[in-house]
């Protein structure tokens, strides 16, 4: 991945993919962070949950002298850099505000590079190899972007090799999976059964994983990533 550009707000902190090269905290970080998990724990206390963009504003605006903006902006910085608040995102949570309250969709991008990123750390500690799990996220992420699986991947495909092939092998898996989504709809309406729970007994399949089949090939998603998406977020 690119090393990111000196952060010049917490807003782009908070959308800022790390390398490992990030420049080292400052000392009065973490007294900051300290403050901020005391003022604010649904954000920065036990559970990390992303930021809103323009969050060092309202932080500026809700806590007037109690934050030093440099020392403010370096420890948003550390904390949205930090694999926890990585693995928030990478869960597709939704930005939140200072109160709590969801503000924004996760963008499918931000979504796709923390996973990346949070799979690069944990892998360099791993014995096994965690692909496979990294796969199936993707293809969790593709699921919930909205976007169908051409557009998703032209949101976030990178000059990364290895990234674009578990990117291309979850596009594969979710290829057979429609295949078989399409070809279990067949079976159901060519079997004369007028409920899914009669289909799924007939045929001695689990119930929540025929009716998911079913409603992804009754629902194919065709949904393109519009110029807005693809745009990179600002932060004014």
């Amino acid at each position: 991945m690119n090393e990111p550009l000196a952060i010049t707000s917490a807003e782009e902190a908070a959308v800022t993919i790390p390398s490992k090269h990030t420049r080292p905290a400052r000392p009065n970080v973490l007294p900051v962070l300290e403050k901020l998990a005391a003022l604010y724990p649904h954000l920065f206390g036990a559970t990390f949950r992303p930021l809103k963009r323009g969050i060092f504003q309202d932080l500026l605006d809700a806590q007037p002298g109690s934050f030093e903006k440099e020392s403010l902006k370096d420890a948003l910085s550390t904390h949205t850099r930090s694999t926890r608040y990585l693995a928030s995102v990478a869960s597709g949570m939704p930005r939140t505000d200072l109160l709590g309250q969801p503000v924004e969709a996760m963008a499918p991008e931000h979504v796709h590079h923390a996973l990346l990123e949070v799979f690069r750390r944990r892998q360099g500690r791993a014995t096994e190899d965690l692909t496979p799990q990294l796969q199936a996220r993707i293809v969790q992420a593709i699921d919930a972007s909205g976007l169908s699986p051409e557009a998703y991947a032209e949101l976030v495909r990178a000059r990364n090799e290895a990234a674009n092939a578990v990117l291309d092998q979850a596009l594969s898996d979710i290829a057979q999976r429609t295949a078989k989504d399409e070809a279990l709809l067949r079976a159901y309406e060519a079997s004369g059964q007028t409920t899914v729970e009669a289909f799924a007994e007939m045929y001695g399949m689990k119930l929540p994983v025929v009716a998911a089949a079913l409603k992804r090939a009754r629902t194919p998603l065709t949904i393109a990533a519009t110029p807005e998406a693809q745009a990179p977020s600002t932060t004014h």
